[in-house]
């Protein structure tokens, strides 16, 4: 799998993010162009680049990044609600191809998205 993505280069510190969250598995931190009050993302450290393309063995790391989310959630306020999004591919609105979970907060979200 590629790391060499903006998505890597955050990984590896080679460049800045405001991070919220760090363990061994994963990283979560603000979005550069945030889509609502709380916008964060958060990627496996593990290369896979889209939602489509994990493994079996990847099942723990992806319930993992979720969890996190809800806990990255409970941290920033969001008790009215917030939404966790993959996007895959091209027409999913994909556009760094490292996977990562949108948590979006802070605002009413409408539906559907997009």
């Amino acid at each position: 799998m590629n790391s060499d993505t903006i998505f890597g280069k955050i990984i590896r510190k080679e460049i800045p993010a405001q991070i919220v969250f760090e363990d061994d598995l994963c990283l979560a931190f603000r979005d550069i162009i945030p889509q609502a009050p709380v916008h964060i993302l958060i990627i496996p450290k593990k290369a896979i680049a889209q939602i489509e393309l994990m493994t079996p063995e990847d099942e723990v790391l992806i319930g993992h990044l979720f969890w996190v989310g809800t806990q990255v959630a409970r941290k920033e306020g969001l008790t009215d609600g917030y939404r966790l999004v993959i996007n895959n591919g091209k027409q999913g609105g994909q556009t760094v191809y490292h996977l990562h979970i949108h948590l979006l907060g802070g605002r009413s979200l409408g539906w559907p998205p997009g």
